[in-house]
């Protein structure tokens, strides 16, 4: 696993619970988690929400 992986997975339930509550459009979807398709995960949330990709790996702490 790849430490961009392991740092996602460690943050995910803090940071989808803080951004579902900032941002109502997000779902628990949003958030599925699969290994190896981090980027496409960040995406998703990045598209919805309008920020950069940057911005999400900040969430994260990335």
């Amino acid at each position: 696993m790849s430490e961009l992986a392991d740092k996602i997975k460690g943050n995910i339930n803090i940071v989808k619970e803080k951004l579902k509550q900032e941002y109502a459009e997000l779902t628990d979807d949003d958030f599925t988690y699969q290994e190896g398709k981090e980027d496409e995960m960040l995406g998703k949330i990045q598209k919805k929400i309008g920020k950069t990709k940057d911005e999400i790996k900040d969430f994260f702490n990335l």
